[in-house]
């Protein structure tokens, strides 16, 4: 990710402060600037590893000393704690505290990934400016589409430009509780970007639950937004309450998309459910 090749290709973006695809070409490598889901994976690579583990882990310990003594190109994946015992706590994680920082900005930003109903799949920025790439004479466009595609190429279905995906969203939770597990309450971020309410990660991993629950619950008006215009199912008295686990979301309203029975990922609801105690 930071040298691919040695030839110097690399998906950070520093002047960006965010993680983009690269294509390669005979003509040279250069970054393809669309703000997507590929910015955002790398957040998911987070592990914290107390000195207990690495006590009961002697051979893993022993090769980990060895990366920290002998590459130290590689020992900024590593950020080091003092426990209260004294001993090191370690954090593996292939985003560092200040890129950190600087992709969450993206992330929580309600111009950008954030939505009512969870992280998009691709940033709103791309409704009004649509990423246009020439290759060989010919035009190709990502727009930002938060629910079904404009046009029938791939099938019909927009997929990850614009909706809501449950696993992407359930593993960034996760990702954000793993780095508040390590930074406690010293690290914060807005939420949203440029609020000004500055949040531990803890708590805005909490706040991405809650929107993404609020997906199957009702709202005040007594309208569940995953069934979105469709009536029947928002009125009836037999189907209100027959709870489809699509396969995404709307990007800005919620509603269900897709296939209808996708509970081998959209059943995580019931686990972001019982973390909030309700």
């Amino acid at each position: 990710m930071s040298r691919m090749g040695h030839k110097g290709i690399e998906l950070w973006n520093e002047e960006d402060g965010f993680f983009y695809d690269v294509l390669h070409t005979p003509a040279g490598a250069f970054p393809m600037k669309v703000r997507s889901l590929v910015g955002l994976v790398p957040l998911f690579s987070v592990q914290v590893i107390e000195p207990e583990d690495l006590e009961r882990l002697p051979s893993f310990n022993r090769r980990l000393r060895w990366f920290l003594d002998n590459r130290e190109d590689l020992c900024h994946l590593v950020t080091r704690q003092v426990t209260g015992k004294g001993k090191k706590r370690r954090l593996l994680s292939l985003v560092s505290s200040d890129r950190l920082e600087r992709v969450l900005g993206y992330m929580l930003d309600e111009r950008e990934f954030l939505s009512p109903y969870g992280i998009r799949a691709l940033s709103l920025y791309h409704r009004d400016h649509p990423y246009v790439l020439r290759v060989n004479g010919m035009e190709h466009r990502v727009d930002y589409e938060p629910a079904e595609s404009s046009t029938g190429l791939f099938g019909g279905n927009s997929n990850w430009r614009g909706p809501i995906w449950f696993p992407m969203n359930f593993l960034l939770v996760e990702s954000l509780q793993r780095f508040d597990y390590f930074f406690g309450e010293e690290f914060t971020v807005d939420f949203p970007t440029g609020s000004g309410n500055r949040m531990r990660l803890w708590d805005v991993a909490a706040e991405l639950s809650r929107r993404l629950t609020a997906i199957f619950l009702r709202g005040p008006d007594g309208r569940r937004p995953v069934h979105g215009g469709f009536e029947t199912f928002q009125q009836d008295p037999h189907w209100k309450d027959h709870v489809l686990f699509y396969e995404y979301f709307h990007g800005d309203n919620g509603a269900g998309i897709g296939a209808s029975h996708q509970t081998g990922w959209t059943g995580l609801v019931a686990k972001l459910l019982q973390q909030s105690g309700r």
